[in-house]
């Protein structure tokens, strides 16, 4: 039996393994946006949920804001409904709800279930607005100043770490 191929497999796999291991490794949530500096795209939802007020571009205008971007079937999303809240209520700020790829009935359970720390919430069913901010996946999180420009993108779960050390300092900074 020819062993060549077995060995060329395994110094493959054992290369791939090293520069793997020396690759420098960043965080998800550091990966840039190309939306950061941008105004936001302009989108207005025309589906009303149940029992809620949807939002569109002209209202991230005005006052700094936080645009979370959930869903339903996203289990990192569950956890991080307390740190919006905690936004919301702490820095006096609107926190909007981009609900990716939902129905409104899934929405309305989603919010009665985990709570609605959102000022208002857009149903995006297609994830064409999702799509505009450069969403990758959910959840993600954007801090957007008073004049509608994205001020920062968190990718991954809003954590009381990021929330206290680099959103509470950034929204403070536009208030004033």
């Amino acid at each position: 039996m020819n062993k060549i191929p077995l060995l060329l497999f395994g110094l493959l796999a054992a290369f791939f393994v090293v520069f793997l291991m020396r690759a420098k490794v960043t965080s998800v949530a550091a990966v840039e946006s190309a939306m950061v500096g941008r105004k936001v795209p302009t989108f207005k939802f025309q589906e009303k949920f149940k029992g809620g007020e949807n939002f569109s571009s002209s209202d991230l205008h005005g006052r700094p804001s936080v645009v979370n971007v959930f869903a339903s079937q996203c289990l990192k999303c569950r956890i991080e409904q307390g740190i919006l809240e905690e936004i919301s209520q702490d820095e006096n700020v609107p926190v909007y709800g981009l609900d990716y790829k939902d129905t409104p009935d899934q929405l309305a359970s989603w919010l009665k279930t985990y709570g609605n720390p959102y000022e208002a919430v857009g149903v995006d069913h297609d994830g064409r607005v999702a799509i505009d901010w450069g969403v990758n996946s959910v959840p993600e999180t954007f801090v957007v100043d008073a004049e509608g420009v994205i001020r920062y993108r968190h990718v991954g779960v809003m954590t009381d770490e990021v929330y206290q050390n680099v959103v509470k300092p950034m929204l403070a900074e536009m208030k004033q």
